[in-house]
């Protein structure tokens, strides 16, 4: 009879200890989740500057026109983009043509000195900060999340219940710099 009685003990605590790193495992995958809801929630903002921006300089850049065909086709990729990798890709080559763009815009004083672009380019100078701070909460929750299921004893259960890891957010280092906008 004790030995049932400690038996039973002994299997209630490995259940609470089961359900505990289970809990701890899926509310660090839903931070994961949210991080990169946030991630999405800036590429948004930044995906939704960029109609404005051309519309307001193509007037001005008639013979600029392969830039501002550059920058568009770059941003409807990036909306295009699923997944963590696919969206790094898009969204390093969409921030590559705004560059482009704004080292375009610094070669003519009048645009710099246009209230509505100089609004514009500091909206997305703005955005760029956003989506890198946010990049890197992204990327912290990942790493927080990819070591718990890789440790002992939490890899017995999220192997157990099927916890995968996460991709970062990765961009290449010429990529990571926001591009320069000069107001």
């Amino acid at each position: 009879m004790v030995y049932f009685v400690i038996l039973a003990c002994l299997v209630a605590a490995i259940l609470i200890w089961v359900v505990f790193i289970h809990n701890r495992l899926v509310a660090m995958r839903q931070q994961v989740k949210n991080a990169w809801h946030q991630i999405d929630v800036q590429l948004k903002r930044r995906h939704d500057l960029i109609p404005n921006m051309v519309s307001t300089v193509k007037a001005y850049l008639q013979h600029e026109q392969t830039t501002l065909e550059l920058v568009t086709a770059a941003r409807g990729k990036a909306m295009a983009a699923k997944g963590v990798q696919d969206s790094a890709t898009a969204e390093a080559g969409l921030t590559d043509a705004l560059g482009k763009l704004m080292a375009v815009l610094e070669s003519y004083p009048d645009l710099k000195g246009n209230q509505p672009i100089r609004d514009l380019m500091e909206e997305l100078r703005s955005t760029e900060n956003r989506i890198g701070f946010a990049r890197q909460q992204y990327n912290d929750s990942v790493m927080q999340y990819n070591t718990a299921i890789q440790v002992f004893p939490d890899k017995l259960v999220a192997s157990k219940f099927g916890f995968e890891g996460f991709d970062f957010f990765q961009v290449d280092a010429g990529d990571a710099s926001v591009p320069e906008v000069k107001a």
